[in-house]
């Protein structure tokens, strides 16, 4: 029933709008994501320039790969099938299903079949790239972080695989890490092959779930992932993983055999021959690396810091891996009928930089402007005048670019740590010169303003 013409009387539809609060967005981020400052940043850029200068010296070729996939073009290599959308973030489109890259070894994978008449062989590249996982966070466990690959494909060489590992080693120590630091720990999917023929395990899945629940000895320890590899495990949050059914005696074959420390395969001693050529030692034989993914088919390695470090808690942990690889020689072979083997090794590089932050006292010279402040919106032609100079001069300035009085604009100079304030009112303007403030040390000079970057530059 419409109300009368002057009525007060509105519709129930009508009231429940006006009574409806307005709506505002949370400023809490979604678990598993994370703003980081520049600090951080910083050392994350340091870390990456070290990293192309290795690449280049070892010869690889930078690749950028999309960060959307097709999802049936990486989705049989997902890692974690208990998680909603299998691993992944995805979305329908134009009747095709397309996923936020899990990892950079697919699409590698799917690139080099796309331009196998075109690239050469072997194929050595690296990239650098953001990752998202569809997976339960946890503490330094992101859903979203940066990647960094390098991979051989298109060679069953094991020297290949051994430069991986010194490659890594290199950009470690140029990052500031003592050999003592860190160990590559190195074993071979052989390994497990072999455990599963003993153990009479021939279903595709119950390997793939067991070779999941051992790639978490190192986060859960022995005990939690004997319940993984049985009837299955629950977590602290109630959320529980269905097991691979091992029956104890399986199990206790298991637990022996990770406990041999000499190598068996003949993959690994002949990578160990290469490091010795190399005169490589930091490293060790270590059956218990697993590294998750099924698509591995040899060699597989692993890189661990030795080093403790203070979680969000404030407790001291021992980091532990900050990444891995390993052969995978028929990957690109599901792409079409192509015989292209391959080796690769990635490194988280948020994990790397928070591990960093916390060995090494970077000393990274962060620079902010030197701050002009606005006495007269009139005199604008001026201060663009003084601005150039210093810009010309690669003298990092500004403007001050917000709204209020000389107090602001100092409360404004010192919060984003500003080395240095210039005045230039009325009085300035009649002497033809500047006043500036170093704000580390109060000192204030006056000075002509064609003298002006010359006189900063010595304070900064």
């Amino acid at each position: 029933m419409e109300p009368k013409v002057g009525s007060s009387n509105l519709p129930s539809c009508t009231k429940k709008w006006k009574n409806k609060k307005k709506f505002k967005p949370s400023k809490e981020l979604p678990s598993g994501f994370i703003d980081r400052q520049e600090k951080e940043l910083l050392i994350r850029d340091f870390v990456i320039s070290n990293i192309k200068e290795v690449m280049i010296k070892y010869g690889f070729q930078y690749l950028e790969t999309p960060s959307f996939e097709y999802t049936d073009s990486i989705g049989k290599f997902l890692p974690d099938k208990e998680r909603p959308g299998e691993g992944v973030f995805s979305f329908e489109d134009e009747n095709r299903w397309i996923s936020l890259r899990y990892d950079l070894t697919a699409p590698l994978a799917r690139y080099v079949a796309k331009n196998y008449n075109e690239i050469p062989k072997p194929f050595k590249r690296y990239q650098l790239g953001t990752v998202w996982r569809n997976e339960k966070p946890g503490p330094g466990r992101y859903r979203e972080f940066l990647q960094f690959d390098a991979d051989y494909v298109g060679t069953n060489n094991l020297q290949a695989d051994a430069e991986l590992c010194i490659l890594i080693s290199e950009i470690l120590e140029r990052c500031g890490l003592d050999k003592s630091d860190y160990i590559v720990n190195v074993s071979s999917r052989k390994f497990t092959d072999n455990l599963f023929k003993k153990l009479n395990i021939i279903s595709d899945e119950q390997k793939t779930t067991t070779l999941r629940a051992l790639d978490k000895i190192e986060r859960l320890g022995w005990i939690e992932v004997q319940k993984l590899l049985g009837e299955g495990r629950k977590d602290k949050s109630g959320d529980y993983t269905k097991g691979a059914n091992l029956k104890n005696d399986q199990i206790k074959i298991i637990e022996k055999a990770l406990k041999n420390n000499e190598p068996d395969t003949e993959d690994v001693l002949e990578i160990i021959n290469i490091f010795n050529a190399y005169n490589f030692k930091n490293y060790k034989f270590d059956p218990s690396i697993i590294r998750g993914l099924e698509y591995y088919t040899g060699p597989i390695f692993e890189v661990n810091l030795k080093f403790d470090v203070k979680n969000l808690k404030g407790q001291n942990i021992q980091f532990g891996s900050i990444g891995g690889g390993g052969r995978y020689d028929n990957l690109v072979s599901n792409f079409g009928n192509l015989d292209y083997p391959a080796t690769g090794i990635s490194i988280g590089l948020d994990r790397l930089v928070f591990a960093l932050m916390q060995k090494k006292d970077f000393k990274f010279k962060s620079t902010r402007p030197i701050v002009i402040c606005v006495f007269d919106k009139n005199n604008t032609k001026q201060y663009v005048e003084i601005l150039n100079k210093l810009r010309e001069a690669n003298i990092s300035s500004e403007i001050y670019p917000g709204e209020g009085k000389l107090k602001k604009q100092m409360e404004y100079a010192n919060k984003i740590q500003s080395p240095g304030v210039i005045f230039y009112g009325d009085d300035e303007i009649k002497k033809a010169e500047v006043k500036f403030r170093n704000l580390k040390t109060g000192e204030e000079i006056s000075v002509k303003i064609e003298n002006l970057a010359n006189e900063i530059k010595k304070f900064i």
